[in-house]
């Protein structure tokens, strides 16, 4: 995006786990300012017939039902003068299509939209049913990242050998994100980014190619393989109105949601940015002209992500981040259900919250990882350290929040960022926003000063690249 001049009008999409993020960027005197911004949930979650418990998939009309409606609550008048679209989403994750029938276009009161009609769940990130078993029975890929449950191609593997019958009903495959790309621009095959496509395994950043032959050999359905372009570039045009934004403008390549959450906010490379939405993230740019290892480290905590015009951002990418504030708060809202009361699961989290800040310590030790690591799968939780004095609400949830962030700064220790010359540190993500006890938290573990953005950073980062 460097070098040519802003549109006037920029939509920016974030297609995420739990919500769907829209923001509308507007050329200004000082850059691109966001004129307005609207959030969804999707509340998507649906059981899997043939994972079962380890299944974590998404019903894609649910996502697309809150994108429609994230779209109908933006201004019109705004909306129309829309020339540039950028859309980015959770990453690792897979849907499959049938490429004649993906979607159907239908008049609704704000204009035309499109439906799903041949789509498949999302099996989404937090998928488990690829187990470390399974995973070793795989060829060895030939890329820097290590392959790892509910990535996109390690999912078609396990439909490959334990339910073959569900492949043969699609003929496309993507993210989420890059299915939408996809219906808007009537893409006869799938574009996606080297972001995503680095997240799906078996894809070599080095040269930008999926690892064809090894995938050939072991009968791996290779015309569900997206073809791959750099991020930042334009997938095509839409082929309709849709909500107002005229037909014709411009649609790019689908991004990662971490990868435009960084963007929306890194402007100094001494500048770190710690994401928390569902999952967690710490991050720092490498040198321009860094090249990753040619093999992973299954046992290192920072892997490198592919970022812009040939950049590598070194991320420690935790599994658990706002998703265990959720499992925490659904857990009290069951036990509260079990002794015949019922409260509100937001209403629950505002009061822990309530409760955590007027604890400002607590000899709790709460290691927070329900949901394993990429690099040690069977860890799960453990909490130690436990006192009579410290079991109120406030002192666990103060812990937990502990526990997340030491979590984090495990996996990429405050010591390094200062040898690497970080000076600050930018917060984002939905958890951060929403929770001053993480904001405490990072503030007393990390030993920079840490400036907040906001939870539709992915949308505004999806918005600027364009």
């Amino acid at each position: 995006a460097a070098g040519r001049p802003a549109p006037a009008c920029v939509l920016g999409i974030d297609l995420g786990t739990t919500s769907v993020k829209a923001a509308l960027l507007i050329g200004a005197e000082q850059g691109q300012v966001v004129a307005e911004s609207c959030s969804r949930e999707t509340q998507a979650y649906t059981s899997s017939l043939e994972a079962g418990a380890q299944g974590m998939e998404q019903n894609v009309q649910r996502i697309i039902k809150a994108l429609n409606e994230c779209l109908a609550a933006l201004p019109q008048q705004q909306l129309q003068k829309v020339s540039h679209i950028g859309i980015s989403g959770q990453m690792h994750g897979i849907v499959f299509w049938k490429r004649d029938k993906g979607c159907k276009w239908t008049e609704g009161g704000t204009g035309p939209a499109f439906e799903p009609e041949e789509v498949s769940h999302l099996v989404t990130w937090q998928d488990g049913r690829c187990s470390p078993d399974f995973l070793s029975s795989l060829p060895l890929p030939q890329s820097h990242i290590s392959l790892a449950t509910g990535f996109g191609c390690a999912t078609v593997y396990w439909y490959l050998k334990k339910s073959p019958d569900f492949l043969k009903s699609y003929d496309a495959a993507g993210t989420i994100q890059d299915y939408v790309v996809a219906m808007l621009c009537d893409l006869k095959k799938p574009i996606m980014s080297v972001q995503n496509a680095a997240s799906w395994g078996y894809f070599n950043s080095r040269n930008k190619s999926w690892n064809t032959d090894i995938l050939k050999k072991s009968g791996f359905p290779l015309h569900l393989l997206p073809e791959v372009g750099d991020p930042g570039s334009t997938a095509g045009r839409t082929i309709s109105a849709w909500h107002g934004i005229p037909k014709g403008a411009k649609v790019g390549i689908a991004l990662g949601d971490f990868q435009c959450s960084v963007y929306s906010c890194l402007t100094e490379r001494t500048d770190a940015v710690l994401n928390i939405s569902t999952s967690a993230q710490l991050t720092i740019s490498m040198p321009p002209g860094f090249q990753p290892p040619e093999t992973p480290d299954p046992s290192s905590t920072i892997a490198y992500f592919p970022y812009f015009n040939g950049d590598y951002l070194a991320v420690a990418a935790s599994l658990n981040g706002g998703n265990v504030l959720a499992t925490f708060v659904n857990m009290v809202a069951r036990w509260t259900e079990e002794l015949g009361l019922q409260v509100e699961e937001s209403a629950i989290y505002t009061k822990i919250i309530t409760a955590a800040l007027s604890q400002n310590d607590s000899k709790l030790a709460v290691h927070p990882t329900i949901f394993g690591e990429r690099h040690i799968p069977e860890q799960l939780a453990s909490v130690t350290n436990i006192a009579a004095s410290d079991l109120s609400l406030g002192h666990v949830t103060r812990s937990l929040c502990r526990g997340i962030v030491e979590n984090l700064s495990s996996m990429l220790p405050a010591q390094c960022l200062v040898e690497t010359g970080v000076r600050r540190i930018l917060g984002s993500g939905s958890a951060l926003a929403r929770n001053e006890v993480l904001r405490q938290e990072v503030e007393r573990i990390f030993p920079f000063p840490v400036v907040y953005g906001k939870d539709v950073d992915a949308a505004v980062g999806a918005a600027m690249v364009m």
